[in-house]
């Protein structure tokens, strides 16, 4: 039989074999999701579409992935998590492959979902990966550590699409990017296989009980609650993202200037995930969403009338506040659903987050066409706010803040 001092360190090594497989899926599929905000004009322009349609083509890779959560979170109950993982990134990078070698813009759509299909494995299966191998603030603080994870991916990609741009045609620099996804699915198998009959040992060491169903029943109003605001939050996020770069546009940046703005949106939530993790934890959600989604209207108003290089100056701070709020949602799901339906908890919730950041930016597209995108950005101020009353709903279900 084990020492205690052996399962003690079996389990801190399977805590950080679980969060390098994670964030390196967040990574990479933060970073495939995101860098499509590049390539956006560039597709509007070859192909003629209108900001409705743009909106649709970002719709399908949103779409798709928020469709397969719950299938991808059932499969990893019966093939593992990380066998899923791996499989999710090899379809991501040939969905991307599909993309470079596309003759149409209906091939082109095809790959995209083909990419959001792959893509749609990591939030589900990651996110309670973490949540079981951690507990109580510490589930709380490695979630937050996830999710800064995808902003990492979502500074890196969209630069280093912007930078291939100007080396390479479109088609050969998404093919070349899609090589990420195939290192990543071969490092994730790696990792599956390194030391197994250790990793089981940590496991079972670092097990959480499962919670009592009278608990659970308690909570479940405030699940609700949280899916409403995440899903206000990322159809903000979504919405915003999608048609930046066309505002940015009018204000004469280029597609490398817009590649630098992306960047800067995401080094803001990059930073805002992991003050915002923290925020929570500390000061409690309602706290913190009133912060977050407070400046996050704040800021787009601002930005509608400043010219460009002010407008530049001021997307770090957009970005910690439109991503920040993630992070406090994420890391409260444990706390309000058992352990042990956690994974299909992180299934349902991340079904109707992405989904909802899928349709919006069709929704806001229909609306640019009809009035313009500054508009269709005031817009988007204004729903944000919708979040503030439902933190104050959510609030009393909650756990308090430590002291």
């Amino acid at each position: 039989m084990p020492s205690t001092d052996s399962v003690h360190e079996t389990a801190r090594d399977a805590q950080r074999r679980t969060l390098a497989v994670a964030f390196g899926a967040h990574f990479l599929h933060d970073g495939y999701s995101d860098l499509l905000y590049v390539l956006l004009p560039i597709w509007r322009a070859e192909f003629s579409l209108g900001f409705a349609e743009v909106g649709f083509m970002r719709a399908l890779f949103s779409g798709a992935m928020a469709s397969f959560q719950m299938p991808a979170a059932l499969l990893a109950e019966r093939i593992g998590a990380r066998n899923v993982l791996a499989l999710g990134a090899t379809i991501a990078a040939g969905g991307f492959i599909a993309a470079g070698i596309s003759g149409g813009i209906v091939s082109l759509a095809l790959a995209l979902f083909i990419g959001g299909f792959g893509a749609s494995a990591q939030h589900p299966v990651a996110s309670s990966l973490v949540a079981r191998a951690f507990r109580g603030p510490r589930s709380r603080a490695a979630l937050g550590a996830y999710n800064f994870s995808g902003d990492v991916g979502k500074m890196v990609f969209p630069a280093a699409t912007a930078a291939l741009l100007t080396l390479m045609p479109w088609r050969h620099a998404v093919v070349l990017l899609a090589a990420a996804g195939l290192m990543a699915a071969a490092a994730i198998l790696l990792v599956l296989t390194a030391r197994r009959s250790r990793e089981a040992a940590a496991d079972t060491a670092t097990a959480i009980p499962k919670t009592s169903s009278a608990a659970a029943n308690t909570a479940r109003g405030g699940f609700r609650l949280l899916l409403a605001i995440g899903v206000i939050d990322s159809a903000t996020r979504m919405g915003f993202l999608t048609f930046l770069p066309f505002l940015l546009g009018a204000k004469g940046a280029s597609v490398t200037t817009v590649g630098l703005a992306l960047s800067l949106v995401f080094a803001g939530g990059a930073t805002g995930k992991l003050v915002c993790a923290y925020l929570g934890a500390r000061f409690g959600v309602l706290r913190t969403v009133y912060l977050t989604e407070g400046m996050t209207a704040a800021g787009i108003l601002a930005l509608l009338p400043l010219p460009l290089e002010a407008g530049l100056a001021i997307l770090p701070l957009i970005g910690v506040a439109l991503n920040g709020t993630s992070s406090v949602l994420y890391g409260t799901v444990p706390e309000l659903v058992p352990a042990e339906r956690q994974e299909r908890a992180f299934g349902l919730f991340y079904t109707g987050t992405i989904g909802s950041g899928a349709i919006a930016p069709v929704l806001y597209g229909v609306f640019s066409d009809a009035l313009g995108v500054p508009s269709m950005m005031l817009l988007i101020a204004v729903v944000v706010l919708l979040t503030l009353p439902l933190a104050w709903w959510l609030n009393p279900a909650l756990p308090r803040p430590a002291a």
